[in-house]
């Protein structure tokens, strides 16, 4: 194996910082897939990064309380495999509120959208799960639009109150809640009505 690929391919990684979650395909631009696949391996075997599921791989951030590598995010873990097959995901349910600070509770199971087939992946912390779903409701939207409107739909409208509205507004930038309220006409009745709720600069609005 290329020597000098496979410094490549680690000062990337090195590069992107602890914590971060890649797939092998991250770094076809560099190498073959073969090798790719082999200096990751090697890499994994000598401990300096973590196989989560085949594929995927974390440069895991050492955590001294419990002086061993910390565990990876769950949604980097997501997206990482969803980047990996050329996959559109969407937070779904708990997933969506615990992203947006909306439920303190870490789900047991991770649940995406995906315009891809229907998968699970167990890694050592916990499962994903993606559910094959064509949701017209979040095909025109932003990312953070489709985020919000999942949010709000898995919280439910009874639930929504001012302390929900504030943690919005801190989650959310003034340019993001302006273009959700631009972009989310067409989604459910209550929700729209909730997200116009966003407190938002008429200028940024407007523009």
């Amino acid at each position: 194996m290329d020597q000098a690929i496979a410094k490549k391919i680690f000062a990337r990684i090195r590069a992107t910082g602890r914590g971060a979650v890649f797939a092998t395909k991250d770094f076809l631009d560099i190498a073959s897939h073969e090798t790719a696949r082999q200096s990751l391996g090697r890499l994994a075997e000598a401990g300096t990064i973590c196989r989560l599921t085949r594929g995927i791989y974390d440069y895991p951030v050492f955590s001294v309380l419990l002086k061993a590598p910390a565990s990876p995010n769950p949604d980097a873990i997501a997206r990482a495999i969803a980047r990996s097959h050329g996959w559109t995901i969407l937070p779904a349910s708990e997933t969506a509120l615990n992203l947006l600070g909306l439920s303190t509770q870490v789900p047991a199971n991770w649940r995406y959208f995906s315009d891809g087939p229907s998968k699970k992946y167990q890694w050592e912390g916990g499962k994903i799960i993606f559910l094959r779903r064509a949701n017209k409701e979040t095909t025109i939207l932003s990312p953070k639009t489709a985020l919000l409107v999942q949010a709000l739909k898995a919280l439910g409208e009874t639930r929504i109150n001012d302390s929900v509205i504030k943690t919005l507004k801190l989650k959310f930038s003034n340019q993001e809640r302006a273009r959700a309220v631009r972009e989310a006409r067409y989604v459910t009745s209550w929700v729209y009505e909730i997200i116009k709720r966003l407190p938002t600069n008429k200028r940024t609005q407007d523009a």
